[in-house]
């Protein structure tokens, strides 16, 4: 037993050469094949073993034959041991090539699909993270399509929008310029009518422009939404009387939101003008603000537009959408309920359109106070 720490110190200098032999080894061979470094990891530990076996026997004086035997059996270990190294590495290697050649086509429209050969956990886990890194890049190539869509649309809509009311002041001034305007009050009038429109018109495009920017600073306060309800019928109430329809209160709790007031008036407003365009005379629009099972305050705009298509309701919301047959196309751009979105989602709720009988219902939803 005396012989034990002498024995175990001249196994650990033979061990401890071979390892650092086999340390720089490996880092040489580091951005090699995982193959070769296996091979090269098993080396050093049989390497290892047979310096230490073969100081041990030179220190203690073994029989030839009997460091022979220690020798051939070490030899024969590491040609076993190498031959399942290269086996696992050429597995290990044919696994990430699949996994590579299934990757190619991550983010250019191909797809990923992954690899149905038999792989390691840790490369299962990466394609299980690339197949959800795809998923997400698919939906954002869609979302991009999507919107190069609506801009194009919109593109086309307000160049078509400006372009009549351009024409018509062109025409009115060169006839107010020579004096050949049977009725210059009425062209003055008309003029200023007109000016206003595209000035509106400017004003959406830069108030979406703030939204998309995510440039909309809110000043919230805690309001009453009957009050915000109110100031917004009582806006909307002369275009309404105009167009003949009838603006009716279907419930309007007292509840208070924490909400930035211009802001929500505009949705109001936007949400009223737009019910009444699209409401036929002597039709009703009928507001209500209640609380939801959640706790959340639902404000609802009913009008009586005939309702809109299944397949188009998911664009109502969409820049410059103008629907088809079921609703009369605004004088706006097509930006109004575009605008009621954004400052919805700015203030952390949503805007949602739904069909009800003899036509739809806008609501939006907002944290309360």
């Amino acid at each position: 037993m005396r012989d034990l720490p002498l024995i175990a110190a001249y196994a650990a200098a033979g061990a401890t050469v071979a390892g650092l032999a086999g340390a720089l080894v490996l880092a040489a061979v580091r951005r090699r094949s995982v193959a070769v470094a296996f091979t090269v990891l098993i080396a050093v530990t049989v390497g290892s073993l047979l310096a230490g076996t073969l100081s041990v026997a030179w220190a203690m004086f073994l029989s030839g034959h009997d460091l022979a035997v220690v020798v051939t059996v070490g030899a024969v270990s590491a040609v076993t041991a190498s031959g399942a190294a290269l086996l696992l590495g050429r597995w290990v290697t044919g696994a990430h090539r699949a996994l590579e050649r299934a990757a190619r086509g991550l983010g250019g429209g191909g797809g990923f699909t992954p690899p149905t050969v038999p792989m390691p956990a840790e490369l299962t886990s990466l394609a299980r993270c690339l197949a959800q890194t795809d998923a997400r890049l698919t939906e954002s190539r869609q979302r991009e399509r999507a919107l190069e869509a609506s801009r194009r649309e919109l593109v086309a809509w307000i160049s078509h929008d400006l372009r009549t009311p351009l024409a018509g002041l062109r025409a009115m001034a060169e006839a107010l310029e020579d004096g050949v305007a049977e009725d210059p009050a009425r062209y003055q009038r008309q003029i200023r009518s007109e000016v206003e429109r595209l000035s509106d018109m400017v004003g959406d495009l830069f108030e979406l422009s703030r939204i998309q920017a995510g440039a909309l600073a809110l000043a919230p306060s805690r309001l009453s939404v009957y009050d915000l309800i109110s100031d917004a019928i009582a806006g909307a109430d002369p275009l309404a009387r105009e167009s003949g329809v009838r603006l009716t209160d279907a419930g309007v709790e007292r509840v208070p939101v924490e909400v930035d007031g211009r802001e929500m008036t505009r949705v109001l407003a936007n949400l009223l003008v737009n019910a009444i365009r699209h409401t036929p005379a002597d039709g009703t629009v009928a507001v209500a603000a209640t609380r939801d099972g959640h706790g959340s305050v639902v404000l609802s705009v009913t009008d009586g537009c005939g309702g809109i298509a299944t397949d188009e309701l998911p664009r109502v919301f969409d820049t410059g959408w103008r629907g088809t047959d079921a609703r009369t196309p605004p004088g706006g751009a097509g930006l109004g309920l575009a605008i009621v979105r954004g400052i919805v989602e700015a203030h952390a709720g949503r805007a949602e359109v739904r069909n009800v009988p003899g036509g739809c219902r806008f609501e939006v939803t907002l944290p309360a106070a």
